[in-house]
């Protein structure tokens, strides 16, 4: 996101404050200009999370479509719509162009170097395993 360059620290309640984003929507930008020099950090190191992955590749089936689910969920939002049409559609060539990079990384570099897996769960040390007995 391009213009997440600002931030707040709300205070009001002391130490219990909290880092405020404020995000101005640029990241829907333009529907017609789709600025590539954002994904550099994806194709520069070539690494993402598996779990990230799966969840971009079922926005991108068209059962569970990117522009779908979010032309559903802000029909919720009392400003609806909050996007046009084409920001939507866009949306959808958004992901195709994230997953084109990291189709490339993974020609380039294999998908055990690229796709980190965090889907499996640390073995617990013996001590607190379950005994099992026959």
């Amino acid at each position: 996101n391009m213009d997440r360059h600002h931030y707040e620290m709300f205070t009001k309640f002391g130490d219990d404050g909290f880092l405020l984003h404020l995000d101005n929507a640029r990241g829907f930008g333009r529907h017609s200009h789709d600025e590539t020099s954002i994904l550099a950090p994806l194709s520069q190191c070539c690494t993402i999370k598996r779990t990230t992955l799966l969840r971009l590749q079922l926005l991108a089936e068209p059962e569970y479509r990117l522009s779908d689910v979010m032309r559903e969920s802000l029909l919720q939002d009392r400003l609806a719509p909050v996007l046009t049409e084409p920001h939507l559609l866009a949306l959808d060539r958004r992901l195709q162009l994230i997953l084109e990079a990291v189709r490339k990384c993974i020609d380039t570099y294999g998908e055990a170097k690229v796709v980190a897996n965090d889907t499996t769960q640390p073995e617990a040390p013996a001590s607190d395993r379950a005994k099992l007995t026959t």
